[in-house]
Parts: C-alpha cells; sequence; structure tokens
C-alpha cells in the first residue's frame, strides 16, 4: 500500500503518528508524511519521508486569535481567561451540552479553526494526493485537509487521535439534536464548511468526512469516550523525537523524583504558559524530593534562582525519564499524559485549557491515578505542595497508575494492526490500488 500520513505543522500531533508509520514502512508499505515547509526538517529527523505542502503555518497568526479581546501582558491578542470558554469541544457532560452548545462548538471549530489550520495546506494535499495515489490517508483529528485529499484521490482514510476523541462525542450529541428538528432548521456547520470544500475539488460532502471511515485511538478504552465511530484501539507507543538520554537519569535517585514539564503547545498558541511556573517550581522546593523540570531559556529567565532540589534541563525524553519518577506535575498535553500512563506514574494535572486537557484531569482523578489543580489561573505553591503530598504518601495512586500500565500493554501494538488496516484499506479504497505488498 501507499499510506499518507497528515498533520497540521506541530511536532506533538506529528510525533503521535510515528511509531505506526514506522510500522507501517517495516511491513513493506510505502509510507509519506505531508504536512506544512515549517515541519518539513522534523518530519526528516525522524527518519520517514517528507512531503511540504502549502504555506508555513503560524498557529497565533492564522487562526482567529486575533478576533479576540487581548489579555494583560499577552503577546498575541488572545485573551486566555475568555478564548477557552469560549470554544470548549471539550465538554462531555450530556446534562450540560444543549443543542444550541453543540451547534456553537461545531460552528466555531468547522469554518474558523479547522478551516485555519487546514486552508493553507488543502490545494497542496489534493495536488500530491492526486499525483500520489495513495491507497490510504491516516490524518491527524484537526487537519481535514487529509479526508479531503482522501475523497479527491480515491483513497481510504482514517482519522488518529491524538487525545480524546472530542470530536466524536460532540458530533453524534450534534447529529441526534439535528435528526429532531425540521429539515429547514438544520444548520450543520462542519456538513455546509465540507461540502463547499469538497465540491472545489469536483467531490460530494459524505458524513466520514469529520471522522473518517475508521478511528485509530491510542487512549486506554477504559478512559475513551464511547461514541459510535468505527474504533480501532492501538497502543500508545511515546516518541519524543530525536534525543540523547543523559547519564544521570542512570544514576538511582536517593529520594523520590518528580517531573515537571509544561509542555510546548500553548507555547506555540499563546507565547506564554497559562499556569504559574513560579507557584509550581516553589511548591516542590520545601518537600524531600528530587525535581527534574524541563525549562526554556524563556521560561527560566522568570523564576530567578531555583530550589536546590531542582534540575533544570532543556530537554529530556519522558519515555526514558518516567520509569525513574514518582510522580509528574504536567499541563495535561497528550504527550505527557500518555506517556505518564503507559509508565504508571501518578499525576498532577494542571490544566492548559485546551482541547481536552480539564477532561483529562477530571478522568484520571475519578480513576485514581492522580489529582488535578481546579483552577490553574488561581492555584497556590500549597495547595499544589498538598496534592504532591498526598500522591506520594498514598500508594493507592501508584497502584492505579499501574493499572493503566498494564491496560496499554494489553492493547494491540502499532505492528500488530498492520493487518487490520490493510484490510480496511481494501474494503474503503474507491480509487485503483497502485500497488501490491
Amino acid at each position: 500500500m501507499r499510506v499518507l500520513f497528515t498533520a497540521f505543522a506541530t511536532r506533538s500531533h506529528m510525533y503521535a503518528f510515528v511509531p505506526l508509520a514506522w510500522s507501517l514502512r517495516a511491513a513493506g508499505h510505502d509510507v509519506l508524511v505531508a504536512s506544512q515547509p515549517d515541519l518539513v526538517e522534523d518530519i526528516q529527523a525522524t527518519g520517514l519521508t517528507a512531503v511540504g505542502v502549502g504555506e508555513p503555518l503560524n498557529l497565533a497568526e492564522d487562526m482567529i486569535f486575533e478576533d479576540l479581546a487581548p489579555g494583560p501582558d499577552d503577546p498575541h491578542g488572545v485573551d486566555m481567561n475568555t478564548w477557552p470558554e469560549l470554544l470548549d469541544i471539550g465538554e462531555t457532560s450530556w446534562d450540560r451540552i444543549t443543542d444550541d452548545y453543540a451547534q456553537g462548538v461545531f460552528a466555531a471549530y468547522g469554518p474558523l479553526i479547522f478551516h485555519s489550520l487546514s486552508s493553507v495546506m488543502m490545494d497542496g494535499m489534493v495536488d500530491f494526493a492526486r499525483w500520489w495515489k495513495p491507497d490510504l490517508v491516516i490524518w491527524d483529528t484537526m487537519t481535514y485537509a487529509g479526508p479531503v485529499a482522501a475523497k479527491a484521490s480515491g483513497a481510504a482514510h482514517a482519522r488518529l487521535l491524538f487525545g480524546l476523541d472530542l470530536v466524536g462525542w460532540m458530533r453524534q450529541h450534534h447529529l441526534a439534536a439535528l435528526a429532531g428538528r425540521h429539515p429547514a432548521l438544520r444548520d450543520d456547520p462542519m456538513a455546509e464548511w465540507l461540502s463547499w470544500t469538497l465540491g472545489d475539488y469536483g467531490r460530494e460532502y459524505t458524513e466520514d468526512t469529520v471522522l473518517g471511515q475508521w478511528t485509530i485511538d491510542p487512549v486506554p478504552t477504559s478512559m475513551a469516550l464511547p461514541t459510535s465511530t468505527t474504533r480501532l484501539p492501538v497502543r500508545y507507543v511515546p516518541y519524543n523525537g530525536p534525543s540523547t538520554i543523559p547519564a544521570w537519569i542512570r544514576e538511582k535517585p536517593g529520594r523520590p523524583r518528580v517531573c515537571v514539564t509544561m509542555g510546548v503547545s500553548q507555547q506555540e498558541v499563546f507565547g506564554k504558559d497559562r499556569a504559574s511556573l513560579q507557584e509550581i517550581i516553589t511548591a516542590t522546593a520545601e518537600l524531600d524530593i528530587e525535581v527534574v523540570a524541563t525549562l526554556n531559556a524563556r521560561q527560566l529567565a522568570t523564576l530567578g534562582e531555583l530550589p536546590a532540589n531542582v534540575r533544570a534541563v532543556d530537554f529530556v525524553p519522558l519515555d526514558a525519564l518516567l520509569p525513574s519518577c514518582a510522580a509528574i506535575i504536567h499541563h495535561g498535553g497528550s504527550g505527557s499524559f500518555k506517556t505518564a500512563l503507559a509508565h504508571g506514574v501518578p499525576q498532577i494535572i494542571v490544566p492548559a485549557m485546551l482541547w481536552d486537557t480539564v477532561r483529562k484531569a477530571e478522568l484520571l482523578t475519578e480513576a485514581g491515578a492522580g489529582l488535578r489543580i481546579e483552577d490553574p489561573d488561581r492555584f497556590t505553591a500549597a495547595e499544589l505542595r498538598d496534592l504532591l503530598s498526598h500522591i506520594l504518601d498514598d500508594p493507592s495512586y501508584a497502584r492505579q497508575a499501574a493499572r493503566f500500565q498494564r491496560e496499554i500493554r494489553a492493547t494491540p501494538a502499532p505492528a500488530d494492526i498492520v493487518p487490520t488496516l490493510e484490510g480496511l484499506t481494501a474494503h474503503h479504497r474507491t480509487g485503483a490500488s497502485t500497488s501490491v505488498r
């Protein structure tokens, strides 16, 4: 098969593809990864072959943020206290998702956010897919240039989730609401946007354009949101990019080791961290622990002198670090969250208020595998210190975290699902096959 992966230009979303892409490559399939030019070097660094399409992406400038009221000291004109509430696709309580709520979410995400992420690469993706003729397109759940290119070229197509299936969850609610309305009142922003987009390439809209012909899901099944999609579970295999394991990781820590990382997603979008790093570092200072904090130069400049028990590193592969850790404090990012689950490490989440971070924090807390900060804007060092002490002192958190580790290890690995992908592709592909395995 020829398999084309695609994601908009963010490393974290592209990294989610790498283990599956290499599994397909090792099975003898032709694999390419398409994204904007500013991600090409990062794709090449994984050893995979890159295809640059469209124009470079600047999240803060190319999306809709400039239309929102700026907050104080905000370099991109984004009010971080207002934006998440306006566009919260992460609501998962049925009793709070009214018909108007779901309508508003898709009005914001479809023709605004998803369009902004894909429009700069749409023509390039379609042109390349029509030339290369992939059998299968695997697309990031926020990158709708993927299904459009698949339909334009006759390829089968599947979503690969990076977190909870918020689109599938919200979509099923919205479709149920639309079915109960008079046909003249069935306003569907997602379908309308994708219909005129597909029309530009001579194709008609079908509902699988929104959710894929099937969905590849690395979230543990016990934590996945129930949806009506065809779901293909896959084991989460951490990939942190090209890296070197520092020698100090091999040394057994004399005290409980705690990782602190706030990831890169907020800095890419907003130019700063939402949560107070100062409060987080202060919270760890008086505890008898060893702290490993991933801090770049900009973050370090805001902190002053670090406590004696804090080791600051610009980058360390979490997959190598977390086996030696008793806990991790992070922003709820998908990679940090799933890597901690994969290694059975209890977590404290200070939600970044992006995508599914709040909902993952709630699910983790309910499962007893971690705790969360309720208000990431106003928490104190004392509050966080109490949570961390509780997790370190109560072994039940480690036991529950280990349960997720066992579940992940029992899930089919990327290599194990390759035959299933081959069968699904043969079933769904409408164009002629271009290769024989």
